[in-house]
């Protein structure tokens, strides 16, 4: 007899199929799997001045993108991450990145990351691309809870997790050390059951 309570997503429920590709609800946005033909996008993302400020990871060369994109299907078969391109739906570009960055099948929890190209922001991607995502995670995958973190000093980030319905709960004191020393972490979530 187990005293351990049974995984709120049971074992297998994501990997038993192909990582899904994804609609946003007005049909606009696809979010799929990466794909090998993505790494010079990938590449050129992680050059970006406003994606490097805030993001803890570095891509130093194509071969390292390839890896990343590897791993990313790996994780996906292990159950403990996803990572999917946003893409424009009529033509295909590659507008972004959303991501449960790592999963625990367990407690039914995940955290939420997202970057957007520099030619894509300020038209809505992030929060609908995150939108969707949490949909398919809570309606679909089975999570309880997702959460998402960023540095308080990222006013957009911010309000892209309050436009898809990401409570702030607090602030984590000197969490994470970026480029430019210590930040402040906003710790942000949706429960399963949330509006």
């Amino acid at each position: 007899m187990s005293l351990s309570p049974a995984p709120v997503v049971p074992t297998g429920r994501l990997s038993h199929s192909a990582q899904p590709t994804l609609e946003s609800p007005d049909g606009a946005l696809l979010l799929r799997p990466w794909t090998v033909a993505d790494a010079e996008v990938v590449y050129g993302a992680y050059q970006d001045a406003g994606i490097q400020k805030w993001s803890l990871r570095r891509m130093g060369s194509r071969d390292e993108v390839l890896q990343w994109i590897a791993a990313g299907e790996r994780q996906w078969r292990q159950e403990r991450a996803a990572q999917w391109a946003v893409a424009d739906a009529g033509g295909g570009e590659v507008l972004g990145r959303v991501a449960l960055r790592w999963m625990d099948l367990t407690q039914g929890l995940a955290e939420a990351a997202y970057w957007v190209l520099p030619h894509a922001r300020g038209q809505g991607v992030a929060p609908r691309a995150l939108t969707t995502l949490t949909r398919w995670a809570l309606d679909e995958a089975g999570f309880h809870r997702l959460e998402l973190a960023h540095s308080d000093r990222n006013e957009p980030s911010c309000e892209v997790a309050l436009r898809a319905g990401y409570a702030l709960e607090g602030t984590r004191r000197s969490a994470l050390r970026h480029a430019d020393g210590w930040h402040d972490m906003h710790l942000h979530a949706r429960v399963e059951g949330d509006a």
